[in-house]
């Protein structure tokens, strides 16, 4: 019985410690950059990461794409829009010629895209084109992504 009742404390302070450790990660990681700032970085990160940071910035823009559009100001949301897929084209570019991080930035735009076509089912069909076009072009770098996985022809 004592056995068990050590392992039980033992078993509660790592856990206690897990939980203290990973607040203090958080407090210390401080708030999370803005677009401008992970813009500002993107020239001084090398190649192979590009595209994860392009991908941050496309899904923050793609945050405020729905909130600018949820609270109709379509010339906001049309330009969180046009940041979106130039910087989801911008993490395709980067991740077909370092050859990293290929599988994830498909999964990441495939679900960009699922996104908004929840946006734009919700619009009325009048301003559904902007993203109607948005959705066209992130299919697009899907398929490019795809391609550059999976060339056809080759075995």
């Amino acid at each position: 019985m004592r056995g068990v009742r050590n392992s039980l404390r033992v078993c509660g302070a790592v856990l206690l410690a897990a939980v203290v450790a990973g607040m203090t990660v958080q407090a210390a990681s401080g708030p999370e950059p803005t677009v401008e700032e992970l813009k500002a970085k993107l020239a001084a990160t090398s190649i192979g990461d590009r595209p994860r940071l392009c991908l941050q910035i496309a899904q923050r823009r793609l945050i405020e794409t729905d909130s600018f559009y949820a609270a109709a100001d379509y010339e906001k949301g049309q330009a969180a829009l046009i940041d979106l897929t130039a910087f989801t084209e911008l993490a395709r570019d980067y991740s077909i010629q370092s050859h990293k991080h290929q599988k994830q930035t498909e999964i990441a735009v495939r679900e960009m895209t699922r996104k908004l076509t929840d946006l734009m089912h919700s619009l009325p069909h009048d301003d559904q084109t902007p993203v109607r076009d948005a959705i066209t072009r992130l299919q697009r770098v899907r398929d490019d992504l795809l391609l550059a996985m999976f060339p056809k022809g080759q075995k």
